[in-house]
């Protein structure tokens, strides 16, 4: 991961933070540059609740380059509540428990160390709701 990447995606991995339509009320994330039609002023910052439900579900058994010391882990796309869909790790559950509808909660958790340029990366990852 490139350190100026890591500084630029920073807001929306750690806040979980959005773009909201002004006047449609739309909801997005991640936040997207305006397309060439669109008045840049039409879309604003948005802050997600981070709740939302498991819409689908699938555990990695091979787990892609640079992610091993995760083993066996599940990732689904989470449905949240104000309507888009995110694709995250699971995290503090076990496999066999994960259903369709589950409620789960956005967490931040540790997601690697890039080694040399020594960055830690943290993002957002979902659990099963405690409340």
């Amino acid at each position: 991961m490139k350190i100026a990447r890591h500084w630029r995606d920073r807001v929306p991995r750690y806040r979980l933070e959005g773009q909201r339509h002004r006047h449609t009320g739309e909801v997005r994330f991640p936040p997207q540059p305006p397309a060439l039609d669109e008045d840049p002023n039409d879309w604003e910052p948005y802050q997600l609740s981070g709740r939302g439900e498991i819409y689908s579900f699938s555990v990695l058994r091979q787990t892609p380059e640079g992610f091993a010391s995760f083993g066996v882990y599940p990732v689904a796309l989470v449905r949240l509540e104000e309507g888009p869909l995110v694709t995250a790790q699971l995290t503090d559950c076990d496999e066999s428990e994960l259903t369709i509808g589950m409620p789960v909660e956005m967490v931040t958790r540790r997601l690697m160390d890039t080694g040399e340029d020594g960055v830690l990366v943290y993002g957002y990852k979902f659990r099963p709701r405690l409340s």
